[in-house]
């Protein structure tokens, strides 16, 4: 079986060479299909999956070990899987599936590597008011409170 660390090792020496590139993910499956995910903020180009492609077939030997090779962008509406992607959308939409609760929609305000903030409305008593009124609230979260965040395609 194709080693993954090997793999990793290989897509991101050829991530040295792109500007804003980043890996998202890599994996290998005991049969030998290698999948690799990369992403950029400005979105990834097939010329570059191909150029990754073959880099990856040119430091991997067919004749020791045959294996299938998939190398494509983190898709949209996935679940974000690496900090990179949470930095790359800040100020915009994302959908978040806290483990503790229902899905919450907002933007994405800040991320690092203890958690990330998430800007919403939600109904709230005010003072003086008879009746709930949305307000804007910022959400923390650790990684760990949360089954997934994605990005929301918006088409306004």
């Amino acid at each position: 079986m194709i080693d993954k660390q090997q793999v990793i090792g290989i897509a991101e020496k050829w991530l040295e060479t792109k500007d804003g590139y980043y890996l998202v993910d890599v994996d290998v499956t005991p049969d030998n299909r290698i999948v690799v995910e990369i992403d950029q903020a400005e979105g990834v180009w097939i010329d570059d999956c191909v150029d990754l492609s073959r880099f990856i077939e040119s430091s991997l030997d067919r004749d020791v070990e045959d294996y299938e090779l998939e190398v494509g962008s983190a898709g949209i509406g996935q679940p974000f899987k690496v900090l990179q992607q949470y930095v790359s959308h800040i100020g915009h939409d994302v959908e978040v599936l806290p483990k503790s609760g229902s899905k919450l929609k907002g933007i994405l305000v800040s991320a690092d590597e203890k958690g990330f903030v998430l800007k919403t409305e939600q109904k709230q008593q005010v003072e003086g008011s008879k009746r709930p009124k949305k307000v804007e609230v910022e959400i923390p979260f650790g990684y760990d409170e949360v089954k997934y965040v994605k990005y929301v395609i918006s088409l306004k």
